[in-house]
Protein backbone atom coordinates (compact mmCIF):
# COMPACT_ATOMS: atom_id res chain seq x y z
CA UNK A 1 0.00 0.00 0.00
CA UNK A 2 1.05 3.22 -0.99
CA UNK A 3 1.27 6.72 0.67
CA UNK A 4 -0.23 8.76 -2.50
CA UNK A 5 0.11 12.24 -1.75
CA UNK A 6 3.28 11.95 0.32
CA UNK A 7 4.40 9.86 -3.08
CA UNK A 8 3.61 11.89 -5.69
CA UNK A 9 4.43 15.73 -3.92
CA UNK A 10 6.90 14.78 -1.79
CA UNK A 11 9.28 11.84 -2.24
CA UNK A 12 10.39 13.32 -5.51
CA UNK A 13 12.13 15.86 -3.85
CA UNK A 14 14.64 13.01 -3.03
CA UNK A 15 16.35 13.20 -6.67
CA UNK A 16 16.03 17.43 -6.48
CA UNK A 17 19.23 19.11 -5.64
CA UNK A 18 18.31 22.14 -6.96
CA UNK A 19 16.85 25.06 -4.99
CA UNK A 20 13.14 24.38 -4.03
CA UNK A 21 12.35 27.34 -1.56
CA UNK A 22 13.72 30.79 -1.99
CA UNK A 23 14.12 32.13 0.76
CA UNK A 24 15.05 36.68 1.21
CA UNK A 25 15.88 36.53 4.48
CA UNK A 26 17.37 33.10 4.74
CA UNK A 27 18.74 32.24 1.22
CA UNK A 28 17.70 29.32 -0.35
CA UNK A 29 16.66 25.48 0.52
CA UNK A 30 17.14 22.79 -1.67
CA UNK A 31 14.50 19.96 -2.57
CA UNK A 32 16.55 16.99 -0.67
CA UNK A 33 17.56 19.64 2.02
CA UNK A 34 13.24 20.25 2.80
CA UNK A 35 12.70 16.44 2.64
CA UNK A 36 15.07 15.86 5.15
CA UNK A 37 13.64 18.46 7.10
CA UNK A 38 10.42 16.51 6.75
CA UNK A 39 12.19 13.51 8.10
CA UNK A 40 13.35 14.77 10.86
CA UNK A 41 9.99 16.35 11.98
CA UNK A 42 7.86 12.87 11.01
CA UNK A 43 10.42 11.30 13.61
CA UNK A 44 10.23 13.86 16.36
CA UNK A 45 6.23 14.13 15.68
CA UNK A 46 6.00 9.72 16.40
CA UNK A 47 8.48 9.96 19.33
CA UNK A 48 5.41 12.15 20.66
CA UNK A 49 3.21 9.65 19.93
CA UNK A 50 1.37 11.08 16.79
CA UNK A 51 0.19 8.43 14.19
CA UNK A 52 -2.02 7.49 11.80
CA UNK A 53 -5.22 8.94 12.07
CA UNK A 54 -4.47 11.28 14.86
CA UNK A 55 -4.66 15.06 14.42
CA UNK A 56 -1.89 17.59 14.85
CA UNK A 57 -3.12 20.85 15.20
CA UNK A 58 -1.34 23.92 13.67
CA UNK A 59 -1.07 27.58 14.78
CA UNK A 60 2.54 28.71 13.43
CA UNK A 61 4.12 31.73 10.93
CA UNK A 62 4.70 30.67 8.06
CA UNK A 63 8.27 29.40 7.22
CA UNK A 64 9.83 26.49 5.42
CA UNK A 65 9.55 24.51 8.69
CA UNK A 66 5.69 25.12 8.85
CA UNK A 67 5.51 23.57 6.04
CA UNK A 68 7.55 20.89 6.69
CA UNK A 69 4.99 19.91 9.15
CA UNK A 70 2.38 19.39 6.73
CA UNK A 71 4.49 16.86 4.66
CA UNK A 72 5.51 14.96 7.97
CA UNK A 73 1.64 14.84 8.93
CA UNK A 74 1.27 13.63 5.82
CA UNK A 75 4.04 11.27 5.64
CA UNK A 76 2.37 9.82 9.06
CA UNK A 77 -0.81 9.12 7.96
CA UNK A 78 -2.04 11.53 9.97
CA UNK A 79 -4.34 14.46 9.72
CA UNK A 80 -3.00 18.32 9.36
CA UNK A 81 -5.64 20.69 11.05
CA UNK A 82 -3.96 24.41 10.32
CA UNK A 83 -5.49 27.01 12.11
CA UNK A 84 -5.17 30.60 11.11
CA UNK A 85 -2.42 32.95 13.46
CA UNK A 86 -4.74 35.36 13.86
CA UNK A 87 -7.25 33.13 16.44
CA UNK A 88 -7.47 34.06 20.20
CA UNK A 89 -6.86 31.46 22.96
CA UNK A 90 -11.12 31.22 23.03
CA UNK A 91 -11.14 30.37 19.16
CA UNK A 92 -8.35 28.05 19.08
CA UNK A 93 -10.38 26.10 22.25
CA UNK A 94 -12.96 25.18 20.38
CA UNK A 95 -11.05 23.93 17.55
CA UNK A 96 -9.07 21.67 19.63
CA UNK A 97 -11.99 20.50 21.81
CA UNK A 98 -13.65 19.47 18.54
CA UNK A 99 -10.90 18.04 16.81
CA UNK A 100 -9.04 16.30 19.32
CA UNK A 101 -5.43 16.29 18.41
CA UNK A 102 -2.92 14.54 19.63
CA UNK A 103 -0.62 17.24 19.28
CA UNK A 104 -1.32 21.14 19.12
CA UNK A 105 1.86 23.45 17.51
CA UNK A 106 2.22 26.62 17.86
CA UNK A 107 4.38 30.16 18.44
CA UNK A 108 6.21 29.94 20.99
CA UNK A 109 5.15 33.22 22.33
CA UNK A 110 1.58 31.53 22.54
CA UNK A 111 2.38 29.09 24.51
CA UNK A 112 1.49 30.12 27.91
CA UNK A 113 -2.26 30.81 26.60
CA UNK A 114 -2.26 27.60 24.73
CA UNK A 115 -0.94 25.64 27.36
CA UNK A 116 -4.25 25.76 28.96
CA UNK A 117 -6.35 24.34 26.07
CA UNK A 118 -4.12 21.90 25.17
CA UNK A 119 -4.00 20.23 28.74
CA UNK A 120 -8.14 20.46 28.76
CA UNK A 121 -8.57 18.53 25.77
CA UNK A 122 -5.37 16.11 26.02
CA UNK A 123 -3.41 17.41 23.57
CA UNK A 124 0.51 17.40 23.86
CA UNK A 125 1.82 21.32 23.34
CA UNK A 126 4.92 21.80 21.07
CA UNK A 127 6.39 25.05 19.52
CA UNK A 128 7.71 26.25 16.47
CA UNK A 129 8.47 29.66 15.90
CA UNK A 130 8.80 32.14 12.52
CA UNK A 131 12.86 31.78 12.43
CA UNK A 132 12.45 27.46 12.91
CA UNK A 133 13.03 27.44 16.71
CA UNK A 134 10.93 25.91 19.06
CA UNK A 135 10.35 22.43 21.06
CA UNK A 136 9.83 20.64 17.64
CA UNK A 137 12.72 21.59 16.09
CA UNK A 138 14.93 20.81 19.68
CA UNK A 139 13.27 16.98 19.44
CA UNK A 140 14.00 16.95 15.53
CA UNK A 141 17.35 17.74 15.68
CA UNK A 142 19.67 14.64 14.73
CA UNK A 143 16.95 12.32 14.16
CA UNK A 144 17.01 10.27 10.41
CA UNK A 145 16.70 12.20 7.20
CA UNK A 146 14.88 9.81 5.86
CA UNK A 147 11.73 7.86 6.59
CA UNK A 148 9.21 5.25 5.29
CA UNK A 149 5.81 6.86 4.58
CA UNK A 150 3.03 5.36 6.46
CA UNK A 151 0.66 3.88 4.08
CA UNK A 152 -2.67 5.14 3.49
CA UNK A 153 -5.23 4.81 0.87
CA UNK A 154 -6.90 7.36 -1.21
CA UNK A 155 -10.20 7.65 0.93
CA UNK A 156 -7.96 8.37 3.97
CA UNK A 157 -7.92 11.89 5.70
CA UNK A 158 -5.20 13.95 5.34
CA UNK A 159 -6.26 16.66 6.10
CA UNK A 160 -8.98 18.79 8.11
CA UNK A 161 -10.14 22.68 7.66
CA UNK A 162 -12.19 24.09 9.43
CA UNK A 163 -15.43 26.80 7.95
CA UNK A 164 -18.30 28.62 9.11
CA UNK A 165 -21.55 28.82 7.78
CA UNK A 166 -24.15 31.62 8.98
CA UNK A 167 -25.49 29.52 11.71
CA UNK A 168 -24.46 26.50 14.35
CA UNK A 169 -20.48 25.74 15.06
CA UNK A 170 -17.46 25.87 12.53
CA UNK A 171 -17.13 22.73 10.88
CA UNK A 172 -14.44 20.35 10.21
CA UNK A 173 -14.24 19.52 6.26
CA UNK A 174 -12.55 16.36 6.33
CA UNK A 175 -10.39 16.68 2.73
CA UNK A 176 -8.34 12.84 1.85
CA UNK A 177 -5.70 12.42 0.07
CA UNK A 178 -7.68 11.99 -3.55
CA UNK A 179 -9.50 15.18 -2.58
CA UNK A 180 -6.38 16.93 -2.22
CA UNK A 181 -4.10 14.74 -5.18
CA UNK A 182 -6.49 15.46 -7.73
CA UNK A 183 -6.99 18.50 -7.67
CA UNK A 184 -3.61 19.41 -7.75
CA UNK A 185 -2.86 17.48 -10.29
CA UNK A 186 -5.65 19.11 -12.41
CA UNK A 187 -4.61 22.50 -11.70
CA UNK A 188 -0.84 21.87 -12.57
CA UNK A 189 -2.19 20.58 -16.25
CA UNK A 190 -4.86 23.41 -16.64
CA UNK A 191 -2.40 26.30 -15.72
CA UNK A 192 0.29 25.02 -17.36
CA UNK A 193 2.82 24.83 -14.47
CA UNK A 194 6.40 22.97 -15.16
CA UNK A 195 9.32 22.72 -13.28
CA UNK A 196 10.71 25.76 -15.17
CA UNK A 197 8.46 27.89 -13.11
CA UNK A 198 9.07 29.86 -9.75
CA UNK A 199 5.65 30.80 -7.62
CA UNK A 200 5.89 33.84 -5.73
CA UNK A 201 4.46 32.34 -2.85
CA UNK A 202 3.34 35.03 -0.33
CA UNK A 203 0.12 33.76 1.00
CA UNK A 204 -0.70 32.13 4.11
CA UNK A 205 -0.24 28.21 4.15
CA UNK A 206 -3.17 27.90 7.24
CA UNK A 207 -5.85 28.38 4.15
CA UNK A 208 -6.49 26.15 1.31
CA UNK A 209 -5.63 28.95 -1.40
CA UNK A 210 -1.47 28.80 -0.07
CA UNK A 211 -1.35 25.34 0.97
CA UNK A 212 -3.58 23.32 -1.16
CA UNK A 213 -3.22 25.56 -4.27
CA UNK A 214 -0.06 27.08 -4.51
CA UNK A 215 1.85 24.57 -2.45
CA UNK A 216 0.97 21.59 -4.17
CA UNK A 217 0.77 22.73 -7.42
CA UNK A 218 4.15 24.00 -7.09
CA UNK A 219 5.46 20.67 -5.61
CA UNK A 220 3.81 18.89 -7.49
CA UNK A 221 4.97 20.13 -11.20
CA UNK A 222 8.74 20.24 -9.73
CA UNK A 223 8.96 23.89 -9.60
CA UNK A 224 10.21 26.41 -7.01
CA UNK A 225 8.81 28.98 -4.89
CA UNK A 226 9.83 32.34 -3.61
CA UNK A 227 8.55 31.25 -0.54
CA UNK A 228 7.23 34.90 1.87
CA UNK A 229 6.33 35.25 4.96
CA UNK A 230 3.27 37.16 4.38
CA UNK A 231 2.66 39.59 1.90
CA UNK A 232 4.26 43.12 1.37
CA UNK A 233 3.84 45.18 -1.84
CA UNK A 234 7.42 46.77 -1.93
CA UNK A 235 8.72 43.06 -1.02
CA UNK A 236 6.69 41.47 -4.12
CA UNK A 237 7.54 44.50 -6.39
CA UNK A 238 11.28 43.68 -6.06
CA UNK A 239 11.18 39.85 -6.35
CA UNK A 240 8.67 39.67 -9.27
CA UNK A 241 11.35 39.91 -12.07
CA UNK A 242 12.60 36.35 -10.57
CA UNK A 243 8.86 34.54 -10.29
CA UNK A 244 7.21 33.59 -13.49
CA UNK A 245 3.70 33.05 -12.01
CA UNK A 246 2.09 34.66 -8.76
CA UNK A 247 -1.06 33.62 -6.74
CA UNK A 248 -2.88 36.24 -4.79
CA UNK A 249 -5.78 37.32 -3.59
CA UNK A 250 -7.81 40.60 -4.62
CA UNK A 251 -6.10 42.55 -1.89
CA UNK A 252 -2.06 41.95 -3.17
CA UNK A 253 -3.44 43.04 -6.48
CA UNK A 254 -4.75 46.52 -5.22
CA UNK A 255 -1.99 46.91 -3.20
CA UNK A 256 -0.21 46.35 -6.26
CA UNK A 257 -1.66 48.48 -8.56
CA UNK A 258 -1.08 51.56 -5.62
CA UNK A 259 2.81 51.21 -6.58
CA UNK A 260 3.91 53.03 -9.26
CA UNK A 261 6.49 50.84 -10.16
CA UNK A 262 4.43 48.01 -11.27
CA UNK A 263 5.01 48.63 -15.16
CA UNK A 264 4.35 46.14 -17.90
CA UNK A 265 8.58 46.11 -18.18
CA UNK A 266 8.29 45.19 -14.83
CA UNK A 267 6.04 41.69 -15.39
CA UNK A 268 6.64 41.06 -19.14
CA UNK A 269 8.81 38.01 -18.45
CA UNK A 270 5.80 36.89 -15.97
CA UNK A 271 3.39 33.69 -16.98
CA UNK A 272 0.35 34.33 -14.83
CA UNK A 273 -1.34 35.57 -12.42
CA UNK A 274 -4.28 34.08 -10.38
CA UNK A 275 -6.82 35.51 -8.19
CA UNK A 276 -9.17 33.98 -5.60
CA UNK A 277 -10.52 33.55 -2.47
CA UNK A 278 -12.83 36.50 -2.58
CA UNK A 279 -14.43 38.32 -5.46
CA UNK A 280 -12.23 40.59 -7.59
CA UNK A 281 -13.96 43.77 -8.99
CA UNK A 282 -14.08 44.40 -12.61
CA UNK A 283 -12.32 47.34 -12.15
CA UNK A 284 -9.34 45.59 -10.58
CA UNK A 285 -9.28 43.81 -13.17
CA UNK A 286 -9.19 46.38 -16.05
CA UNK A 287 -6.75 48.74 -14.38
CA UNK A 288 -4.63 45.66 -13.78
CA UNK A 289 -4.41 44.57 -17.44
CA UNK A 290 -4.24 47.92 -18.57
CA UNK A 291 -0.93 48.58 -16.30
CA UNK A 292 0.78 45.52 -17.24
CA UNK A 293 -1.03 44.29 -19.99
CA UNK A 294 -1.70 40.77 -17.89
CA UNK A 295 -5.20 39.38 -17.68
CA UNK A 296 -6.14 37.94 -13.82
CA UNK A 297 -7.16 34.20 -13.99
CA UNK A 298 -9.88 34.21 -11.50
CA UNK A 299 -11.22 31.09 -10.58
CA UNK A 300 -13.71 29.12 -7.29
CA UNK A 301 -13.25 27.21 -4.84
CA UNK A 302 -14.65 26.63 -0.96
CA UNK A 303 -12.84 24.92 2.28
CA UNK A 304 -14.87 21.57 1.05
CA UNK A 305 -14.05 21.20 -2.68
CA UNK A 306 -10.49 23.00 -2.88
CA UNK A 307 -10.50 24.19 -6.40
CA UNK A 308 -14.10 23.73 -8.82
CA UNK A 309 -14.02 25.94 -11.55
CA UNK A 310 -11.23 28.44 -13.14
CA UNK A 311 -11.24 30.90 -16.04
CA UNK A 312 -9.39 29.39 -19.05
CA UNK A 313 -5.84 29.26 -19.39
CA UNK A 314 -5.88 29.89 -23.50
CA UNK A 315 -9.16 31.87 -23.98
CA UNK A 316 -11.20 34.81 -22.68
CA UNK A 317 -10.50 35.36 -18.41
CA UNK A 318 -13.91 36.74 -18.38
CA UNK A 319 -14.05 39.67 -15.44
CA UNK A 320 -17.20 38.67 -13.10
CA UNK A 321 -16.90 34.84 -13.47
CA UNK A 322 -15.13 32.29 -12.04
CA UNK A 323 -14.87 30.54 -15.87
CA UNK A 324 -15.74 26.73 -16.13
CA UNK A 325 -15.84 23.59 -14.37
CA UNK A 326 -12.43 21.78 -13.88
CA UNK A 327 -11.82 18.78 -15.63
CA UNK A 328 -13.34 15.87 -13.71
CA UNK A 329 -15.92 18.36 -11.94
CA UNK A 330 -19.46 18.84 -12.59
CA UNK A 331 -21.05 21.83 -11.72
CA UNK A 332 -24.85 22.19 -11.96
CA UNK A 333 -27.25 25.33 -10.84
CA UNK A 334 -30.19 24.32 -9.30
CA UNK A 335 -33.75 25.53 -7.60
CA UNK A 336 -36.64 24.45 -6.96
CA UNK A 337 -35.12 20.55 -7.40
CA UNK A 338 -34.14 21.09 -11.00
CA UNK A 339 -31.30 22.62 -12.94
CA UNK A 340 -32.14 25.98 -14.15
CA UNK A 341 -31.82 27.08 -17.78
CA UNK A 342 -29.25 29.36 -19.15
CA UNK A 343 -29.10 32.83 -17.61
CA UNK A 344 -31.35 32.12 -14.58
CA UNK A 345 -29.94 31.69 -11.01
CA UNK A 346 -29.56 28.77 -8.67
CA UNK A 347 -28.00 26.98 -5.90
CA UNK A 348 -24.57 25.93 -7.40
CA UNK A 349 -24.11 22.16 -6.76
CA UNK A 350 -20.81 20.25 -7.40
CA UNK A 351 -19.54 16.88 -7.47
CA UNK A 352 -16.17 15.38 -7.98
CA UNK A 353 -13.14 14.15 -6.94
CA UNK A 354 -12.11 16.77 -4.63
CA UNK A 355 -15.52 16.86 -2.88
CA UNK A 356 -14.51 16.25 0.75
CA UNK A 357 -15.86 13.51 2.49
CA UNK A 358 -18.11 15.49 5.11
CA UNK A 359 -18.10 17.44 8.45
CA UNK A 360 -15.69 16.05 11.80
CA UNK A 361 -18.51 14.73 13.90
CA UNK A 362 -21.68 15.88 12.37
CA UNK A 363 -23.36 13.73 10.18
CA UNK A 364 -26.67 15.68 10.45
CA UNK A 365 -24.83 18.50 8.68
CA UNK A 366 -23.03 16.40 6.15
CA UNK A 367 -26.49 14.54 5.35
CA UNK A 368 -27.64 18.25 4.87
CA UNK A 369 -25.17 19.69 2.22
CA UNK A 370 -24.78 16.56 0.38
CA UNK A 371 -26.97 15.01 -1.82
CA UNK A 372 -27.81 11.52 -2.55
CA UNK A 373 -26.05 11.75 -5.70
CA UNK A 374 -22.83 12.85 -4.53
CA UNK A 375 -23.21 16.66 -5.55
CA UNK A 376 -22.47 19.26 -2.55
CA UNK A 377 -24.92 21.99 -1.96
CA UNK A 378 -22.45 24.81 -1.96
CA UNK A 379 -25.04 27.46 -0.48
CA UNK A 380 -23.76 29.93 -3.32
CA UNK A 381 -25.92 31.73 -5.56
CA UNK A 382 -24.78 31.48 -9.23
CA UNK A 383 -26.05 31.58 -13.09
CA UNK A 384 -24.55 29.88 -16.11
CA UNK A 385 -24.05 32.30 -18.86
CA UNK A 386 -24.87 31.80 -22.81
CA UNK A 387 -20.94 31.07 -22.93
CA UNK A 388 -20.79 28.49 -20.19
CA UNK A 389 -19.20 30.84 -17.79
CA UNK A 390 -20.00 30.71 -14.51
CA UNK A 391 -21.20 33.78 -12.21
CA UNK A 392 -21.19 33.76 -8.50
CA UNK A 393 -24.01 36.46 -7.96
CA UNK A 394 -24.58 35.92 -4.18
CA UNK A 395 -24.57 33.77 -0.92
CA UNK A 396 -27.22 32.21 0.37
CA UNK A 397 -26.35 32.52 3.44
CA UNK A 398 -24.45 35.21 5.17
CA UNK A 399 -21.12 34.26 5.49
CA UNK A 400 -19.00 37.13 4.86
CA UNK A 401 -15.38 36.23 3.01
CA UNK A 402 -12.96 39.17 3.65
CA UNK A 403 -9.60 39.24 2.22
CA UNK A 404 -9.91 35.36 1.58
CA UNK A 405 -11.07 34.45 5.29
CA UNK A 406 -14.35 33.14 6.19
CA UNK A 407 -16.19 35.38 8.80
CA UNK A 408 -19.00 33.93 10.67
CA UNK A 409 -21.41 36.86 11.29
CA UNK A 410 -23.25 35.80 14.34
CA UNK A 411 -20.08 35.06 16.01
CA UNK A 412 -19.08 38.76 15.82
CA UNK A 413 -23.06 39.76 16.51
CA UNK A 414 -23.09 38.28 19.73
CA UNK A 415 -20.34 39.62 21.25
CA UNK A 416 -21.71 43.47 19.89
CA UNK A 417 -25.16 42.65 21.61
CA UNK A 418 -23.09 42.74 25.04
CA UNK A 419 -21.62 45.89 24.54
CA UNK A 420 -23.50 49.00 26.60
CA UNK A 421 -25.71 50.48 24.64
CA UNK A 422 -26.18 48.06 22.01
CA UNK A 423 -30.03 46.55 21.46
CA UNK A 424 -29.32 44.74 19.06
CA UNK A 425 -26.56 44.23 15.96
CA UNK A 426 -26.66 43.00 12.28
CA UNK A 427 -23.52 41.99 10.70
CA UNK A 428 -23.16 41.95 7.07
CA UNK A 429 -20.23 41.72 4.42
CA UNK A 430 -20.12 45.07 1.73
CA UNK A 431 -17.99 45.82 -1.40
CA UNK A 432 -14.61 46.85 -0.23
CA UNK A 433 -12.00 47.61 -3.30
CA UNK A 434 -9.09 46.22 -1.01
CA UNK A 435 -10.80 43.38 0.22
CA UNK A 436 -12.53 42.30 -1.92
CA UNK A 437 -15.76 42.46 1.18
CA UNK A 438 -15.16 44.18 4.69
CA UNK A 439 -17.26 43.33 7.89
CA UNK A 440 -19.49 45.64 8.72
CA UNK A 441 -21.94 46.39 11.78
CA UNK A 442 -25.19 47.96 11.93
CA UNK A 443 -25.73 48.47 15.73
CA UNK A 444 -29.43 49.30 16.91
CA UNK A 445 -29.39 51.65 19.87
CA UNK A 446 -30.61 50.83 23.02
CA UNK A 447 -33.99 53.27 24.55
CA UNK A 448 -32.52 56.04 25.57
CA UNK A 449 -28.90 55.25 25.53
CA UNK A 450 -25.87 56.81 23.68
CA UNK A 451 -24.43 54.73 21.53
CA UNK A 452 -21.25 55.53 19.14
CA UNK A 453 -19.94 53.26 16.50
CA UNK A 454 -15.74 53.24 16.99
CA UNK A 455 -16.73 53.16 20.80
CA UNK A 456 -18.53 49.64 20.26
CA UNK A 457 -16.08 48.19 17.52
CA UNK A 458 -13.28 48.86 20.36
CA UNK A 459 -15.24 47.16 23.00
CA UNK A 460 -14.67 44.27 21.09
CA UNK A 461 -11.39 44.04 19.18
CA UNK A 462 -9.61 42.26 22.35
CA UNK A 463 -12.05 39.52 21.75
CA UNK A 464 -11.72 38.64 18.17
CA UNK A 465 -9.35 37.80 15.38
CA UNK A 466 -8.07 40.83 13.43
CA UNK A 467 -10.16 39.79 10.31
CA UNK A 468 -13.20 38.97 12.19
CA UNK A 469 -13.66 42.74 13.28
CA UNK A 470 -16.18 45.37 11.87
CA UNK A 471 -14.22 47.86 9.54
CA UNK A 472 -17.27 50.16 9.77
CA UNK A 473 -20.08 50.77 11.11
CA UNK A 474 -23.06 52.64 11.72
CA UNK A 475 -25.78 53.14 14.60
CA UNK A 476 -29.60 53.21 13.56
CA UNK A 477 -32.96 53.14 16.05
CA UNK A 478 -34.26 50.12 14.71
CA UNK A 479 -33.00 46.90 12.65
CA UNK A 480 -35.09 46.52 9.35
CA UNK A 481 -37.09 43.55 9.45
CA UNK A 482 -40.05 41.73 7.02
CA UNK A 483 -43.40 40.31 8.31
CA UNK A 484 -42.10 37.24 10.02
CA UNK A 485 -39.61 39.31 12.13
CA UNK A 486 -36.67 38.44 10.33
CA UNK A 487 -33.84 41.15 10.05
CA UNK A 488 -33.70 42.35 6.58
CA UNK A 489 -29.90 41.72 5.47
CA UNK A 490 -30.53 42.40 1.87
CA UNK A 491 -31.82 45.48 2.78
CA UNK A 492 -28.64 46.40 5.04
CA UNK A 493 -26.39 45.40 2.18
CA UNK A 494 -28.30 47.81 -0.33
CA UNK A 495 -28.39 50.50 1.96
CA UNK A 496 -24.55 50.63 2.98
CA UNK A 497 -23.35 49.03 -0.08
CA UNK A 498 -21.23 51.95 -1.31
CA UNK A 499 -19.73 52.64 2.24
CA UNK A 500 -16.28 51.66 1.46
CA UNK A 501 -15.96 52.33 -1.83
CA UNK A 502 -17.47 55.92 -1.88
Amino acid sequence: MTNPLFDAIFAPLASRADDLLILPERGAMSGQAFLALVARQAHALRQAELGAGDRIAVQVAKSPEALAVYGAAVALGAVFLPLNTAYTADEVDYFVGNATPRILLCDGAKASALQGVADRHGARLLTLDADGTGSLSDAARGMPDRIDPEPRGAEDLAALLYTSGTTGRSKGAMLTHRNLLSNAQVLVDLWRFTKADVLLHALPIFHTHGLFVASNVSLLSGGRMIFLPGFDAGQVIGLLPQATAMMGVPTFYTRLLDDPRLTRDLVGHMRLFVSGSAPLLAETHERFEARTGHRILERYGMTETNMNTSNPYDGERRAGTVGFPLPGVEVRIVAEGHEVATGEVGMIEVRGPNVFQGYWQMPEKTAEEMRADGFFITGDLGMRDADGYIHIVGRAKDLVITGGYNVYPKEVELLLDEVEGVAESAVIGLPHPDFGEAVFAVLARAKGAALEADAALAAIRDRLARFKQPKGAVVVDDLPRNTMGKVQKALLRDTYKDWFTR
